[in-house]
């Protein structure tokens, strides 16, 4: 396998990744990382993202509004989004038990074959998006 070779735009791409919190999109990271590297295309933006998350570097968070966000958290995580403003947020929960009755609870209600993991999401109203009712 070839090396990849060292590029300073997906290095920026990854550090604004890293530094957030909030699951940006493309647009965001792009958005942002424009400011460093004036010349920077959007088009690049998405490959680079694409290939941090074929990396095992960054992983896809699709929403219900049909953008997709990313996340460099890699460890088990569920995710929350605000229904009001659209906002992602992680939600810790290192159980598990919770996690195991997930998983034997799906293994017994599917024929589909042998399930290795799952993708949860939680939706409601965000503290921000609450106080402004």
């Amino acid at each position: 396998m070839a090396a990849v070779k060292f590029s300073r735009q997906r290095e920026a791409i990854k550090e604004f990744l890293y530094s957030r919190k909030d699951h940006p999109t493309a647009e965001v990271v792009y958005n942002n990382v424009v400011k460093e590297y004036p010349k920077i295309s959007l088009g690049t933006v998405y490959r680079n993202l694409s290939f941090l998350v074929d990396k095992g570097e960054a992983i896809t968070v699709p929403c219900s509004d049909g953008s997709v966000h990313f996340d460099c958290n890699l460890k088990p995580h569920y995710h929350f989004q605000c229904n009001e403003c659209g906002k992602i947020a992680d939600i810790e929960m290192d159980d598990a038990d919770y996690e195991k009755k997930i998983l034997d609870g799906a293994r017994k209600h599917t024929d589909c074959g042998e399930i290795t993991g799952h993708v949860t999401f939680f939706y409601g109203i965000c503290d921000e998006c609450k106080k402004k009712k």
